[in-house]
């Protein structure tokens, strides 16, 4: 992570760095596949050589870039040097797939020695391009200073021009409300008020209007206002407070002008607005300045860095985030720009409010769009031009936003920019999967492996600290508090489509792709939405000779909208796949996917068992039955236990594995795949020795598992010390639970169809680390008695469905931690335990189509805790059955 304090302006100028070395990334890890002993190659003496040297080359290329990111003296030569890194190693990386995809091919057939043979000689021409490459860069001298270019003084001054020209304030009273109560609140020490938000978020326009307020201004002995941007210079920004502070400013060191602020302040009630801090180190070399003297002082500062407000603002005083504006506010704000005091012209008014609509609350795009509108004639014919043509009109906004948005971009660590920029590719106001979006990642290999850490935890850290630079918005939460979705503002998204496609990053296809296969052949990942997927009738028009060199294609919905019954046979001509989800589509790709030997993630519809015997390198399989309903089952083939590689798979209800004794009949060695940790299948004859065989699973999902299964699955369930997440779905028979059971990381157990026993609740209470219950129609019994030794320890989410419960008896002390309570469908039950009101975590009772006894007894409780003042216990009751899981 980049020390922020003094990051230098330079950082506005690799866009394309990072993709050089996403580049290098993906080529090194091929190469070093191949040096991996459980790699079936034949030919392994003839290209060891090439490969390994080959491989040092590229980690040479990889140092230089990750040393050079800040200490160009050039800055042009330094992009075109990445530029050439990147397409050299595009090239190579093409050779030697195609080559090495020969080869696996070729593997039993008569052509195995020439396709070896031509391997060998692609190597070794690899190995020379590389070596060449590496000798050309280490020759370039790097200067071991920093400078500023003429692009990034334009941008600060652009941020700062946006900050202080845009006067008009619409939709922030009750952030300037806030501000001023923190700011004249009767604490006496000095007090730092962090306003944190995306760019363009109004953040510096709120804090001046603060700042320029006669009455705020009359409270303060002493004024200063500083702007420090990312090019942050710290003996500038001292000799600005001194001139702000003493009103003169003389040649001395950086020490003497500090001591002159400390003095100069010292006694005195100052307030000082500190705009646009880009990190800690700043904030720490400036804090030595401000004497606190307890006279009710205060700071003011602005940033876009979740951690850096956290960072500067005690646990006491919290940062201030900014909120996007609501739509009558953008509207109010449209208007006041656009026409002042005039009365908005009434036939402009509906197209008017659609293109406000798509600003997505965020000030700086507004006043971009009124300025635009601002230069045309007001005609309702101009504006229809501009409403037919919203994607072109908003790609001219993102560029003229582009100075203050970019910079956010720029300054992130490299492991992020390759993340941000891929999840700008998904549609328009989509709210993402956060767990498809990280197995995407993980699949394009993005994420790097932290200390004991798993992939998928580091993937998640990555999106949070997105979230914390304001340049991705959380959306759904899970019930466990990590996040469900994600979503990226309008304006970011251009940027990245914009960016990604300049550096041959990600193409993202539109209305304007006449078919599939025209313009997609030099491209390296594709993301393809489903509606304009839809529209086109694609046939096949692959010239003779010519390789696609596209390794990501991703067919993106925000709808459940399928398309059918189209040949999609053409994507098997993408020979070079690393990536493949067409999970959307209702197509059989079961015999595409055996020609895409090089896949490492895989989610389709098939019709029978697709061979994966030459797909070496699979992590992620998700597939389904095209014939939804089906009685019958696709098994997969024995071969599917020599996927050592395999991290995530699920096969749903009508796809069954193989029995892995008869795959162990042909090996030396027992079969196990060590490496996976989301299973998700169907209960078949054999899944205890399937559980057996994946030591390391973190979540585990069965369905359709019978009673009489349950007991020899179970004990190799209790096995699984790692599992985090649990979900049973039966068939009605009656399950038991041993005292056996106990799983000391089970964070979340879902339970459906089992019909266990009340008294089967013990036995989960042991389980020291659960968090998450749900239950739907799987617990049967009449009566539920928790005595004071039950006590569900971590559990903060408790939702039941259905059931003959009669007799509820609990106290608070047996739920010491409950945050929500969701009871559904219980018709016979007669109340709920009056004491459950008592726990002073609980947030939500929530009951849904149970009887008028419990509903009464809810209000009963919301009554006391009332009379209590309790006003933070939110109830919720609701008498009709919904659509519940």
């Amino acid at each position: 992570m980049h020390a922020f304090g003094g990051i230098p302006a330079s950082c506005n100028n690799h866009y394309s760095e990072k993709m050089a070395y996403a580049a290098l990334s993906s080529l090194m890890h091929t190469l070093q596949q191949l040096l991996q002993p459980s790699q079936q190659l034949v030919c392994r003496s003839s290209i060891e050589r090439h490969v390994e040297s080959a491989y040092q080359s590229l980690c040479a290329l990889q140092v230089f870039l990750q040393n050079t990111t800040k200490e160009a003296k050039n800055i042009k030569t330094l992009k075109a040097l990445e530029k050439r890194i990147r397409d050299v190693v595009y090239k190579a990386e093409d050779r030697v797939d195609s080559s090495l995809r020969s080869v696996i091919l070729a593997y039993n057939g008569d052509n195995r020695e020439r396709a070896c043979r031509s391997f060998s000689e692609e190597l070794l021409e690899v190995e020379k391009e590389v070596d060449s490459l590496k000798k050309e860069v280490m020759q370039i001298e790097i200067s071991k200073h920093g400078f500023k270019s003429a692009e990034a003084t334009t941008t600060s001054s652009s941020s700062r021009r946006y900050a202080t020209d845009q006067n008009t304030i619409i939709g922030t009273e009750d952030d300037f409300n806030t501000i001023v109560d923190r700011l004249t609140n009767q604490t006496d020490e000095l007090t730092v008020i962090p306003i944190v938000g995306m760019g363009g978020i109004g953040k510096s326009t709120l804090a001046r209007k603060v700042y320029d307020d006669s009455s705020i201004r009359s409270r303060f002995d002493k004024h200063a206002w500083l702007t420090l941007s990312e090019s942050y210079n710290e003996r500038q920004m001292l000799l600005e407070i001194v001139s702000s502070i003493t009103g003169s400013c003389q040649e001395m060191s950086d020490d003497q002008l500090m001591e002159i602020v400390y003095k100069g302040l010292k006694g005195r009630k100052f307030l000082i607005v500190i705009d646009d801090i880009w990190g800690t180190e700043a904030w720490d070399q400036m804090r030595r300045m401000f004497p606190n003297d307890e006279n009710k002082s205060r700071i003011l500062l602005t940033t876009r860095l979740k951690y850096v407000a956290d960072y500067a603002s005690g646990a006491d005083f919290p940062p201030h985030h900014m909120s996007f504006l609501s739509f009558d506010d953008s509207w109010n704000l449209f208007t006041k720009i656009l026409f002042q005091e005039e009365p908005y012209p009434p036939q402009l008014q509906q197209i008017g409010k659609h293109i406000v609509q798509q600003c997505g609350g965020l000030p700086l795009s507004i006043i971009v769009v009124s300025g635009l509108l601002g230069k045309m004639e007001l005609t309702h014919d101009n504006w229809k031009k501009v409403e037919e043509n919203l994607n072109s009109f908003f790609g001219r906004v993102s560029e003229q936003c582009q100075a203050i948005l970019s910079l956010s971009y720029s300054c992130l660590p490299q492991h992020l920019k390759a993340c941000f920029l891929y999840i700008g590719s998904f549609p328009e106001d989509m709210e993402i999967s956060v767990s498809v979006l990280i197995r995407l990642w993980i699949a394009e290999l993005f994420i790097k492996a932290g200390s004991n850490q798993r992939l998928e935890v580091v993937a998640e850290e990555y999106l949070e600290e997105l979230i914390d630079r304001s340049l991705i918005l959380a959306r759904k939460r899970k019930v466990n508090g990590r996040m469900k979705t994600c979503k990226i503002h309008d304006l970011l998204r251009q940027m990245c489509i914009r960016e990604a496609q300049m550096e041959n990053f990600v193409h993202v296809k539109n209305e304007n792709v006449p078919t599939l296969s025209e313009g997609i052949n030099y491209e390296r990942r594709v993301m393809i939405p489903l509606n304009i997927l839809s529209k086109h009738v694609y046939g096949h028009r692959h010239r003779s000779g010519t390789i696609s060199t596209i390794r990501s294609l991703v067919v993106t919905s925000i709808n459940l909208i399928r398309i059918y019954k189209r040949p999609y046979s053409i994507i098997s001509h993408f020979e070079l796949l690393k990536v493949l989800d067409v999970s959307q589509i209702d197509y059989d790709f079961s015999n595409v996917i055996p020609q895409l030997v090089h896949l490492r993630y895989v989610a389709a519809k098939i019709s029978k068992a697709p061979s994966l015997a030459k797909l070496w390198n699979l992590q992620t399989i998700i597939l389904r039955k095209i014939e939804r309903n089906s009685r019958s089952y696709a098994e997969l083939l024995s071969e599917i236990w020599t996927k050592t590689e395999i991290r995530h798979l699920d096969i749903g209800k009508e796809i069954r594995l193989p029995n892995p004794l008869e795959a162990e009949s042909h090996e030396e060695q027992p079969l196990f795949l060590n490496n996976l940790q989301i299973l998700a299948l169907s209960s078949s004859p054999f899944l205890a020795e399937i559980l057996r065989r994946a030591p390391n699973l973190i979540k585990l999902k069965i369905v359709s598992l019978k009673s009489v299964d349950w007991p020899a699955i179970l004990d190799y369930v209790i096995l699984l010390q790692q599992l985090e997440a649990l979900f049973i779905q039966g068939t009605f028979g009656r399950m038991i639970l041993s005292r056996d059971f106990y799983l000391p990381n089970l964070k979340q157990l879902r339970l459906r169809y089992t019909k266990l026993g009340w008294e089967d609740m013990v036995v989960l209470a042991n389980l020291p680390n659960l968090e998450v219950l749900k239950a739907n129609n799987a617990i049967h019994g009449t009566d539920w008695i928790l005595n004071e030794d039950v006590v569900f320890q971590r559990l903060k989410y408790l939702r039941i469905k259905g059931g003959d419960l009669e007799r509820w008896e609990a106290t608070s002390d047996n739920f010491p931690i409950l945050e929500k309570l969701i009871l559904i469908a219980f018709r016979t039950l007669s109340e709920i335990p009056q004491s459950i009101g008592d726990i002073m975590t609980l947030k939500l009772i929530q009951i849904v189509f149970c009887s008028s006894t419990v509903e009464t007894s809810a209000k009963k409780i919301q009554e006391e805790q009332e009379s209590y003042g309790n006003d933070e216990l939110q109830f919720l009751i609701i008498a009709i059955l919904i659509m519940w899981l």
